[in-house]
């Protein structure tokens, strides 16, 4: 049962709860007609300071989900999986709950609109309200709220998100946000009742309120220990990330609002406060965790660039399509892609654990087009070898390029690297035998007895042909080059080599309804397969599902095995919890133990091998099969 004003009035509504700031924007709007409407200006403050108060929060997301700046400060160290991003998806309720109080608070005491836009005295003052209200009363009713009744109905919201996040301090109950307007209120309301009150000091005391709300569940240390130790006094008048990171952990202590003070006062000081911070930040400059495998990525365009925790947590939760909220920040991307070419290097964006083992995405900073960009070549190859390089050094055991960065005219599939530095304990993975397992697969169990193969001598076209007719599936492939068609057909076992066909126009397969692409087909190309088509595909970017009366099937992928953690982010247009075959591959490859290179050629022989230990370790194929609108 739950709690009364457990639960948010607008709890139903979704995205559509914004809407509620309808009135704030027609008041707004409807005072352009009238001379003079002080409620007007009352709501365009609201307004504004709503819209600041939600940066704050955003950007100190963004801050701490940058994790090529903060993984070496992280206090809890596993990752925000989806179910809490999910149970947080709302954490800005309390904004709007609080514009509502405020407005409540201007129909109460209308003469407030005429308080200056500055006051020296407000400011001293709200600091004495706050420390002599605010924060003893906080620390009174929140010390209640760990009570049974009011844990169990209410405050466990609030700690059922594992890993403190700056949403995290938004996630709570509707009776917590109400209570938590009230402290914050308190002293705004009394420097106005006591004539000290200004617009400059409402906009700076919520904002820093705020600011100090996500400082405490950011979940990285970023104040220095030697602040402390020059000036030992301010360890009890400011919090730090892992002083309220450890009422997280270990709840019954560290109840206090901003100032460990009120903690010293009740008796519920953490002992271990003091030096878990300083041990926080004297390792910060120090590698954390080695992973024991890493998949090696790159940007796909300036749009999916914006796809990643660190601009929007919840965005980068879905799989990504265009949205409307990310055409304006295209400028921003288009930018960011130009710092990238001047001068970045690789960089770490997302991980997750599994198996108790700690796997990282590593991004190249470079763009899907500038791969086909003849001067960029070696710059990109330099990127991947430096990536490859640092992995060696720190330990990691494998580490998988994904698609353009194993591209055969750009560094041979990896095999530039292995030949360059034949001492390597990293072992590189371009993981398309997997990828050539999971296409073979849904091909396969559909009892197919002929295919139509595009990009049909590259790495994966060639090893697909030569596994299908060992299966006496015949593989009319699409090639201009006859030179390359015999080299492949003298690979295979004489009595299949029959299964084999070299085509040259797309005419060939007009009654073949399985097509294999991988090379990018024209909607023009795609109309000469007949009703009923399927088109599996390994072709970066996908091919445009043109065909309403042929079925798509999504690029070649494999479903993480449920007891992975901390997994937080969908891998490009992926579904949740699966991972592009190259990916999946390279986590195959990590967990056997293999201690081989896989670069270059795929090994056919293999396939069947490497699909059987995917399957044992738990990852699961993902249906192919859908149809276009």
């Amino acid at each position: 049962m739950e709690g009364p004003l457990s639960t948010w009035p607008w709890e139903k509504l979704g995205c559509f709860k914004y809407l509620l700031y309808g009135p704030f924007v027609a008041k707004v709007m409807y005072s352009r007609f009238q001379e003079d409407s002080i409620m007007a200006t009352w709501c365009l403050h609201v307004l504004i300071l709503c819209s600041l108060r939600g940066l704050i929060y955003q950007l100190w997301s963004s801050f701490s989900n940058m994790l090529f700046l903060t993984r070496n400060r992280r206090i809890i160290k596993q990752g925000v999986g989806f179910k809490q991003i999910d149970e947080e998806w709302d954490w800005d309720n309390f904004i709007l709950l609080q514009a509502i109080m405020a407005s409540l608070a201007y129909y109460t005491f209308p003469n407030i609109i005429n308080i200056p836009i500055w006051n020296l005295n407000g400011f001293i003052m709200i600091i004495i309200l706050h420390i002599v209200f605010s924060e003893p009363l906080y620390y009174y009713l929140h010390k209640l709220f760990h009570g049974s009744y009011l844990f169990r109905n209410y405050h466990s919201l609030h700690h059922s998100s594992a890993v403190p996040q700056p949403f995290t301090a938004g996630h709570a109950t509707f009776l917590e946000q109400i209570i938590l307007g009230g402290v914050i209120g308190i002293p705004i309301l009394g420097c106005y009742v006591m004539g000290y009150g200004s617009i400059a000091m409402i906009y700076s005391y919520v904002l820093v309120f705020d600011f100090l709300r996500c400082l405490g569940h950011c979940n990285f240390e970023i104040i220095p220990h030697q602040l402390f130790l020059a000036f030992p006094f301010m360890k009890y008048l400011i919090y730090t990330p892992t002083y309220h990171s450890l009422h997280h952990t270990e709840m019954g202590t560290n109840y206090c609002l901003f100032m460990p003070l009120f903690d010293v006062i009740g008796n519920t000081l953490n002992p271990k406060s003091w030096e878990m911070h300083t041990k926080a930040s004297i390792q910060s400059g120090t590698n954390s965790q080695v992973p024991n495998f890493v998949f090696l990525a790159h940007v796909v365009d300036i749009t999916s660039a914006l796809h990643v925790p660190y601009v929007f947590r919840s965005f980068s939760s879905i799989p990504f399509t265009t949205k409307l909220y990310i055409i304006p920040l295209l400028p921003l991307s288009f930018l960011a892609m130009i710092i990238m070419w001047l001068y970045s290097k690789p960089f770490l964006n997302t991980f997750y654990y599994l198996n108790n083992y700690l796997h990282q995405t590593w991004v190249i900073p470079r763009f899907g087009f500038q791969y086909f960009l003849p001067f960029a070549t070696n710059g990109i190859n330099n990127q991947i070898e430096l990536a490859i390089l640092r992995a060696n050094k720190l330990g990691v055991k494998v580490i998988s390029l994904a698609a353009l960065n194993k591209n055969e005219g750009l560094n041979g599939g990896g095999t530039l690297f292995v030949n360059k530095y034949p001492n390597l304990k990293v072992r590189v993975v371009h993981g398309n035998t997997l990828t050539a397992a999971v296409i073979l697969n849904q091909v396969t169990k559909h009892d197919v007895n002929e295919v139509f193969l595009t990009g049909a001598t590259s790495k994966l076209g060639r090893a697909i042909a030569l596994y299908l007719c060992t299966k006496q599936v015949r593989v009319l492939m699409l090639t201009s080059s006859t030179e390359r068609f015999q080299k492949i057909l003298k690979e295979a076992p004489y009595e299949d080599q029959k299964y084999l066909v070299h085509v040259t126009k797309y005419q060939a397969a007009k009654h073949c309804k399985t097509w294999i692409v991988g090379k990018w087909i024209t909607p023009r190309e795609q109309k000469f397969a007949p009703v009923g088509a399927h088109f599996h595909q390994f072709v970066v970017p996908p091919v445009l599902p043109y065909r309403s009366d042929c079925t798509y099937g999504d690029l070649a992928a494999m479903r993480l095995p449920p007891h992975v953690k901390g997994l937080g982010s969908c891998e490009y247009t992926m579904e949740r919890g699966v991972v592009h075959a190259c990916h999946a591959g390279g986590v195959v490859h990590s967990l056997e133990g293999w201690t081989h290179h896989e670069v270059g050629a795929i090994d056919v022989q293999r396939i069947d091998l490497v699909w059987e230990a995917a399957l044992k370790h738990g990852l699961m194929p993902v249906s192919s099969f859908k149809k276009t609108d």
